[in-house]
């Protein structure tokens, strides 16, 4: 049954049973006002699991929601996202500013793209903690809320897009191949399943069923709260 996450600084009793390394590392780097969402120590409890992970060099844990396809099989299974606890020390050079009031109030917690795009909390104006996309830039350029609440984050993840960083794929279902490769998409039952029978959700078709501006950087008329928020808080 699905339970609402917890408000506080750290999981909610019922869950903490559920601690992993990516739950212990991502609690020591999150800013004065954040948690853990339960959601989260669940998806990390399963990625031990079912999917995969490993520790670099620096001894940060990584997690991913599928094990690699056999070499050559040309298919990519679900969406690609890596979780770890980048916290918000490298912020600066995404923000171009170092200003303590803005970089408190994000943590990231995934790299989204392979183009280097994140996703972060973020508190917004009330104290609310919610889930945003930081584009790289280079590639992608969605920055956006992404979801108010961590199931809806789960139920966009389990839709099958190969990376969510692209908003241009949201307003369409995930294709059958990787646009402009041999490639085939599959999508990730196993963990579409766990999302749908864990939480008591509905897979959406398409993204846009969730993200309802998927803002771009350059965008100059949105409603998004999160790039908005950016804007007023550049010091430039």
């Amino acid at each position: 049954m699905y339970r609402r996450s917890s408000a506080g600084g750290s999981l909610s009793a019922n869950y903490r049973g559920l601690v992993t390394v990516l739950v212990e590392q991502l609690q020591s780097v999150l800013a004065p006002g954040m948690s853990v969402p339960n959601e989260f120590a669940e998806l990390f409890r399963w990625i031990e699991h079912h999917g995969s992970q490993f520790d670099d060099r620096n001894g940060l844990r990584w997690g991913q929601l599928g094990r690699n396809p056999e070499e050559g099989s040309g298919a990519v299974t679900g969406t690609r996202i890596a979780f770890a606890a980048l916290g918000n020390s490298g912020l600066h050079f995404w923000l171009g500013h170092d200003r303590k009031e803005v970089v408190e109030r994000l943590c990231v917690f995934a790299q989204t793209g392979g183009d280097g795009s994140m996703a972060a909390f973020w508190l917004d104006e009330n104290g609310q903690q919610r889930i945003v996309h930081l584009g790289s830039g280079s590639g992608s350029i969605l920055c956006c809320v992404l979801a108010d609440e961590p199931v809806d984050f789960l139920r966009l993840l389990a839709i099958g897009y190969e990376e969510i960083c692209w908003s241009e794929d949201f307003g369409f279902p995930p294709p059958a191949k990787v646009p402009g490769t041999d490639r085939t998409l599959q999508p990730n039952e196993i963990f579409r399943t766990w999302v749908a029978e864990t939480f008591a959700a509905e897979i959406p078709v398409t993204a846009a069923e969730i993200v309802s501006d998927p803002a771009g950087m350059d965008d100059q008329h949105t409603n998004d709260e999160f790039l908005l928020w950016l804007r007023a808080s550049d010091p430039k």
